[in-house]
């Protein structure tokens, strides 16, 4: 844990626990999101080849992880080291 805190440039073990529940949130908001995505966009299993539809839904949810990290981030107050993390 104290790599880690020194890796991050992180004071407080409260620091650290936000910053892991932030990631928890857009891991599990991801998720839930990507689903309807590409639903919304037209693409699905039974109409989409499988290897295309696995590409279109991994690039779907690498932005819709990026966004909602900053998002999250901003919100819990960590929008400084969210927005290093994704540089």
């Amino acid at each position: 844990m104290r790599r880690l805190k020194e890796k991050w440039k992180i004071d407080s073990n409260l620091q650290m626990t936000i910053i892991f529940i932030v990631f928890a949130i857009t891991g599990s908001t991801t998720v839930k999101i990507t689903s309807p995505l590409m639903t919304f966009i037209g693409v699905t299993k039974q109409d989409t080849p499988l290897a295309l539809y696995w590409m279109v839904s991994i690039l779907c949810s690498l932005i819709v992880y990026q966004i909602l990290l900053i998002s999250f981030g901003t919100l819990f107050g960590q929008f400084a080291f969210f927005w290093k993390f994704e540089q």
